[in-house]
C-alpha cells in the first residue's frame, strides 16, 4: 500500500487515502508556479522556482516514517497530520535532509520545512519562541533516518532539480525572500489539502474575474456618475480622477497621490490602479486602511463599482480574525488572497509581512506583482516605520510591487531623516511620483471650512459644557479621542444621537452610517459622536464639525467631513476644543503636543501642505526610536550566515500592542446571531468567517477573560462568542467596561 498523506472517511463510512507521493508532487508543482509570479520580477531569475519546488517536494518526507503511517491509519481527518504533542513528528526530516543535500543553501531550504505546520523558526534558542532550527537539526536526526526506511522513491528524495544560488544581494533581504518561498510553500499545502479533504469548499475558491474586466466595469460606473458634475467639487474630482489614470502608464513604483480630504482619493486611485494594473500586467489591487472599524465602508464602496460581477471581486481582511490555536480546519479556512481587489488593514498588511504563522504567511505571494494603495499613509506607526519602509522598498524593487501612498497629509515618507550628528534616524523610501494635478492649487481650490482653535492648551472645557453648544445645533458631527469619551458625551446629548466607536460590530456601524447619509439627505436633525474612525473612509458632510484637539492630520480629516460638497452656503465651520483630559499617553500625545506647537508657530490657515510637513517633521522628531522592538536586527544581524530570528520578530513586531486582544463574535441583529449558530455548529471555513468579520469587536485580554469567566462570552471552535443578549447595547455597542455593569443583569 503507499503512504498516505491525509486520510478522510467518506459518506458511506469507508475511508479514502490521499496519496503522499500525489501530495508531495502536487504541492511542488503549485509552490513552483507560486513562485514563477515574483521570479518574473526585475532582479528574480526564474530559477527561483526551483527553491519553492524543492520545498514542496520535500515537506513531507517525515510522513514516509512506519511510525506517522502506523499513526495516520488509526487517527483519519483533518487533524492527524497536523504536529502536536504526542503526535509523529514529520516536518523536520525534511528539513534535515535539505540541509544535509544541498549544502550552505540546505539551512535556508530547511527554515521553509521544518516551519511549514508551527511557523518559520528562529535559528538561535529563545525561552519565548520554542525550539530552535539549530537544535531540531541536530537532535532530530532520527526522524530522516526513519524516513528514508519508509521507502522514499527515488524520484522524491534525489529529484533532477539544481538549487541554484539565492537571488538576493544583502543580506537584509533574506528574511524576505524566504518568508515570499515560505508563503508559496504553505498555501500550496493548504490547498492541495483541502482539495482532498473538503473539495466542496475548494471549487469555491477563484474563478474571479480579470484586470482588464473590472477596468472596464469601473469606467462605465464612474461615466456615470460623473455624468452630471454640477457643482465645482465635482468638477475637481474629475481632473483628479483623469489625471490619476493618465499617469498609469508610468512604469511601476513608487507614487504618492496628495489630495485634500473630500478630493475623491478612493475612487481616483484605484482607477489608477485598474489602469496600471491592467498595462503591466499586474494580478490585483490591495488596498490597505488604518482602521478595521473602516474596513467594511471601503469595500462597499468598491462593491458598488463592480455591482452584478460573479463572484464578487472585493474580500475584506480584518485583522486578528485568526484563530489562537491553529488547526487545520483554521488553516484552511484562512485567507490566501486570490481575489483580484483585497481590502485590508494596516496591521494585517504589514504583520503578514514580518509573521512566522503558516496561516498568516500563505497570502504573502499573491502581493508579488500587485498594486498596493496605502490609504492614509500618515497613520503608520512611527515607532515602526523602519521595518515597514523596509518591506516596501523590497516589494517595488524585488517583487514587481507598485506602491500608492495615498493622503491629504502626506508624512514625506521619501525623505530619510538624521539627527544633529547626521547619523541616519530613518531610511527613506526616496522620491514618489505624484499622481494629482498641482496639490497645492487643490488645496486653495477644495478650501471649504473655517476652523476656530482654542485659545490656549490649557483652556480645557467640559463634557457638559460640550453637550450644551452640541444640543443647540441640528446637523453636527463631534470626533473625541476615547471610546469613552463617546459614550460619556452621547449619554449628555438629546435623544436621537447617533454614536459610533469601534465598540460596535461592522455591520451595526454601516446601519448607523446609512441612517446618518439618509437624515443628511432629507435636512433632518442629525447629531453624531463619534471616535476617530470616521477620519477615513467614511464620506460625511456636516455644516459644523467639533474636534478634540489632537494630531494636526487628525484635525485635517475632521475638516474633511466638514462642507465635504461645498454645497452649506459660505464656508463649514470646524471648532477644535481642549477635551477635560488630553489625550492618551504616548503617541498620541506627542501628535497633539507636535500640533500645538505647529499651530503656535503658524499665522492664517491652519491646515495647509506647509503646516502638515512641518508637524510630522516635529512628530517623527519625537519618536526615539523606529523599530523600537529591534526586529530589523533580529532578521538582519546573522542573516548573511543563515541564522535568522523569524519567530521572535514575529512576536515582536505589533503595530498595535495586541495585550492579548481578541475578536470576540457578536449576535448583533438576527443575521449575526445565525451565523455564530453555525460557527458552532459546522466550526470555521472561509466563507462563514469573512460574514462574520462584520459582527465582531475586539477586547483586551483582561476584559475578554473577565467576560468568558463570568459566562457572558464562550469560546466554540476556539473563536470567543458573545453568550449574554445583554452585553451588546443597541446604541454603544459591546459594553465590557461601564463601572458597576454587571451584564446578565442590565436590561437595554
Amino acid at each position: 500500500m503507499k503512504a498516505a498523506a491525509h486520510v478522510r472517511q467518506l459518506v458511506s463510512g469507508e475511508f479514502e487515502v490521499h496519496s503522499l507521493e500525489d501530495h508531495l508532487f502536487s504541492v511542488a508543482n503549485l509552490a513552483r508556479l507560486f513562485a514563477a509570479h515574483f521570479s518574473a520580477c526585475k532582479e528574480r531569475p526564474p530559477d527561483t522556482c526551483a527553491w519553492a519546488e524543492l520545498a514542496g517536494l520535500w515537506h513531507d518526507l517525515g510522513k514516509y516514517q512506519p511510525a506517522f503511517q502506523k499513526y495516520i491509519a488509526s487517527a483519519s481527518g483533518m487533524e492527524a497530520h497536523i504536529e502536536a504533542p504526542g503526535r509523529v513528528k514529520h516536518a523536520i526530516a525534511g528539513a534535515i535532509h535539505a540541509a544535509e543535500e544541498c549544502g550552505p543553501y540546505g539551512r535556508l531550504l530547511a527554515y521553509l520545512i521544518a516551519g511549514h505546520h508551527a511557523g518559520l523558526p528562529d535559528w538561535h534558542p529563545d525561552e519565548a519562541s520554542g525550539a530552535a532550527l539549530s537544535q531540531e537539526l541536530k537532535n532530530e536526526r532520527a526522524t530522516l533516518t526513519q524516513a528514508l526506511a519508509g521507502g522514499v522513491p527515488p524520484e522524491i528524495i534525489a529529484p533532477d532539480i539544481v538549487l541554484p544560488k539565492p537571488p538576493i544581494r544583502k543580506a537584509e533581504e533574506v528574511h524576505g525572500w524566504l518568508r515570499m518561498l515560505f508563503s508559496c510553500l504553505v498555501d500550496a499545502d493548504f490547498l492541495d489539502t483541502e482539495a482532498f479533504m473538503d473539495d466542496g469548499r475548494n471549487s469555491l475558491r477563484g474563478g474571479y474575474a480579470e484586470i482588464p474586466v473590472l477596468r472596464a466595469a469601473y469606467v462605465r460606473h464612474m461615466a456615470t456618475r460623473f455624468a452630471n458634475a454640477d457643482t465645482p467639487v465635482k468638477q475637481l474630482r474629475g481632473e483628479i480622477l483623469n489625471t490619476c489614470i493618465e499617469r498609469a502608464a508610468e512604469a511601476p513604483g513608487l507614487f504618492s497621490m496628495t489630495v485634500p480630504t473630500g478630493g475623491g482619493k478612493t475612487l481616483a486611485s484605484l482607477g489608477f490602479a485598474l489602469h496600471h494594473a491592467e498595462r503591466y500586467g499586474q494580478r490585483r489591487i490591495i488596498y490597505v486602511i488604518p482602521y478595521t472599524s473602516i474596513i467594511e465602508q471601503t469595500a462597499d464602496v468598491f462593491c458598488g463599482v463592480f455591482d452584478g460581477i460573479d463572484p464578487a471581486p472585493v474580500i475584506e481582511h480584518h485583522s486578528n480574525l485568526e484563530a489562537e490555536n491553529e488547526t487545520a480546519k483554521s488553516r484552511i479556512a484562512s485567507e490566501n488572497w486570490d481575489a483580484p481587489i483585497v481590502v485590508t488593514t494596516n496591521v494585517q498588511f504589514f504583520e503578514s509581512l514580518y509573521a512566522a504563522r503558516p496561516s498568516r504567511c500563505r497570502k504573502l505571494h499573491n502581493i508579488a506583482n500587485s498594486v498596493v494603495i496605502l490609504d492614509e499613509a500618515q497613520l503608520l506607526p512611527p515607532e515602526h516605520l523602519a521595518p515597514i519602509l523596509d518591506t516596501l522598498r523590497q516589494l517595488i524593487a524585488h517583487y514587481g510591487v507598485t506602491v500608492v501612498l495615498s493622503t491629504a497629509t502626506q508624512p514625506e515618507l521619501h525623505k530619510t531623516r538624521t539627527d544633529a550628528s547626521g547619523r541616519v534616524q530613518l531610511q527613506g523610501l526616496g522620491e514618489a511620483r505624484e499622481l494629482a494635478p498641482d496639490p497645492g492649487r487643490l488645496y486653495k481650490e477644495l478650501h471649504r471650512v473655517n476652523v476656530t482653535l482654542p485659545t490656549s492648551p490649557e483652556q480645557r472645557r467640559s463634557w457638559e459644557d460640550i453637550a450644551g453648544e452640541l444640543s443647540g445645533l441640528e446637523r453636527v458631527l463631534c470626533i473625541v479621542n476615547r471610546r469613552d469619551d463617546a459614550a460619556t458625551l452621547w449619554g449628555l446629548l438629546p435623544a436621537g444621537t447617533l454614536h459610533l466607536s469601534a465598540r460596535m460590530c461592522g455591520a451595526h456601524r454601516a446601519k448607523v452610517i446609512a441612517e446618518i447619509h439618509r437624515r443628511l439627505a432629507v435636512g433632518e436633525p442629525v447629531r453624531v459622536v463619534s471616535t476617530q474612525l470616521v477620519e477615513a473612509g467614511v464620506d460625511l458632510d456636516f455644516p459644523v464639525v467639533y474636534r478634540a484637539m489632537a494630531g494636526l492630520d487628525s484635525i485635517a480629516q475632521a475638516a474633511g467631513r466638514c462642507n465635504r460638497e461645498g454645497r452649506h452656503p459660505g464656508k463649514g465651520r470646524v471648532v477644535v476644543f481642549n477635551p477635560p483630559k488630553p489625550s492618551p499617553s504616548g503617541l498620541l500625545l506627542k501628535a497633539e503636543q507636535a500640533a500645538i506647537n505647529v499651530l503656535a508657530g503658524s499665522s492664517g490657515e491652519p491646515l495647509t501642505p506647509v503646516n502638515y510637513a512641518r508637524y510630522f517633521d516635529q512628530f517623527y522628531g519625537c519618536v526615539n526610536d523606529h523599530d523600537k522592538e529591534g526586529v530589523l536586527n533580529l532578521l538582519n544581524r546573522d542573516a548573511a550566515r543563515g541564522e535568522i530570528q523569524f519567530r521572535t520578530a514575529a512576536q515582536r513586531f505589533r503595530l498595535i500592542p495586541d495585550e492579548g486582544q481578541r475578536q470576540i463574535f457578536v449576535g448583533w441583529c438576527k443575521e449575526g446571531a445565525d451565523l455564530i449558530e453555525l460557527l458552532k455548529k459546522i466550526g470555521p471555513n472561509r466563507e462563514l468567517l469573512r460574514k462574520l468579520q462584520r459582527y465582531s469587536v475586539t477586547l483586551y485580554e483582561y476584559q475578554w477573560k473577565k467576560l468568558l469567566a463570568s459566562g457572558d462570552l464562550k469560546i466554540h471552535n476556539d473563536f470567543i462568542i458573545q453568550e449574554s443578549e445583554a452585553l451588546y447595547h443597541p446604541v454603544l455597542g459591546l459594553l465590557p467596561e461601564v463601572p458597576d455593569y454587571t451584564p446578565k443583569s442590565l436590561v437595554v
